[in-house]
Order: C-alpha cells, then structure tokens, then sequence
C-alpha cells in the first residue's frame, strides 16, 4: 500500500529514542522530509547521526529544546519550517519521567507529571493548530496532527495516577480539538500505546530485573501475550497519518496487543 507520505514533512517531538525515534525511521523510509527535537543535546546529535547514516540521502533537522516550553516550540516549529518546508504532519510525543505508586505524591510531584505529560502535547497541539488554520485551504491539504498517548489514559489501570490522568487528558484535548478543526478539514487524532519493549526503556529494565514477574504478568494480562514492538507503534502512526486515513480524525487508536478490557 503506498502511503503517498514521499516528501511529507513531518515534525516529531520527543524523537531522540524510543517511540519517537522509531516513528521519525519510519517516516524517512516512506520518503518524508523529517524534523526531530529532543531536549538532551547529546542524545538528539546521537539519534541525528545514526538516522543520516541509514538514510543518506534525506532530509533530516534535528532541533534541541524543550518540548514543554512554548517558546522552544515555535522556534522548533519556525527551524523546521524554514529547513524543510511547511509542516504537512505533527507528532506529539511529549512526556515520561518518574512519577511515585498510587496517590503516594506531593504538590511538586503532580505538577512535574502534568507539566511534562499533558502540558507540552496541548502546547505542540494549539501551536501547530494555529499555524495550519491561516494556510489557505489548497496549503493544508491532508496536514494533521497526532498526539501520542497511552492505554493509561483509556483505562482506569491503577497505579500511576497522575500519568494516567495526563494521558486521558491528552485523548479528550486531541478528540475535541478534532471538532474545532474539522471545518478547515484538519485531522487531529491519538495513538495510545498499550506496553512497548524497547532498549533502554523502563519495561527493558524491569524484564531485565525481574523477569520471574512481569513476563507472567504480560501473558496474563495482554491477549497476544507479549509486548509490543516501538515498529508497531510507528506503522500505526504512519497509516493515521497517511491519506489513506482521510476519514479518521478525533479518535483514539488503541495499539495494545489486546490488553483493555
């Protein structure tokens, strides 16, 4: 199936590993012209490297800066742009960090949590909203947005509150924005990853830590009975944002392996 993604341009927030990195591989496979912000310097310039020697002849920016702050954002936003073209396509994956069990957190605890896995998505999200709603209508055609979220803001799952709260806070933003835009025929829709195992992330640590525990837990819990692939993420993140996903917008895709109930 042919995407129609070949010299798309799409910028990436968060991109530097994991999920990000692994969506910004894909796209550059389809032919997209590619902008990839970090906030750790080294590990962008890292990321940056390893994808241009896989990828010789793309176009790739790489743009250090904090994805929470607004005017990190538009400077991202404007370096992409002028680098690359005008944004066809914009993911929004902001967030992680550590957050304590339960209800086990303070004021500080809380606001760190909302402020990098809520508020960073909403600024990408309304800033990039902006900048497409002036474009005349032949200029935004099939331009859209996709925030990541989680399975954590689709069930209520226990344990991490605060993160669970963002995340669902990130689907009923997205889900609404999609009705403010839909009359400029802009897309705005979520991918939620269920558990993904990747080198260097948390479930790698814990497998690696105790195995005894948590390969017995994703037989049990998730239906396939395994963890998801950073891949399968990225290709369902390809299709929303594809063409070929023209009807979709303001729904929440749930990649999971079968895990909510």
């Amino acid at each position: 199936m042919d995407l129609e993604l070949t010299d798309r341009v799409v910028f990436i927030a968060g991109a530097s590993r994991g999920i990000g990195y692994g969506i910004a591989e894909a796209f550059l496979e389809e032919g997209a012209r590619v902008a990839i912000t970090g906030r750790s310097a080294d590990t962008l310039k890292a990321a940056e490297r390893a994808l241009s020697a896989q990828f010789p002849d793309a176009r790739l920016l790489a743009f250090s800066g904090d994805m929470t702050v607004t005017g990190d954002i538009r400077r991202a936003l404007d370096a992409a742009e002028a680098a690359l073209g005008a944004i066809d396509i914009t993911v929004a994956n902001v967030g992680g960090g550590q957050q304590a069990m339960g209800y086990d957190f303070d004021d500080d605890a809380w606001d760190a949590v909302i402020q990098e896995n809520l508020t960073g998505s909403v600024r990408l999200m309304r800033e990039m909203a902006q900048r497409l709603r002036k474009r005349h209508a032949d200029e935004r055609q099939d331009a859209n947005i996709i925030a990541i979220s989680s399975i954590a803001g689709v069930d209520a799952m226990g344990g991490l509150l605060a993160y669970g709260a963002s995340k669902a806070a990130i689907n009923h933003f997205a889900c609404n924005l999609a009705k403010e835009l839909g009359r400029y025929d802009l897309r705005v829709n979520v991918v939620a990853p269920g558990n993904i195992l990747f080198e260097g992330g948390s479930w790698a640590r814990a497998i690696e830590t105790r195995p005894d525990i948590w390969q017995p837990w994703v037989e049990r819990e998730v239906a396939l009975r395994r963890f998801g692939t950073v891949r399968e993420i990225a290709d369902a993140v390809l299709f929303v944002a594809s063409p070929r996903a023209s009807f979709a917008t303001g729904a929440v895709f749930v990649v999971d392996g079968g895990q909510v109930r």
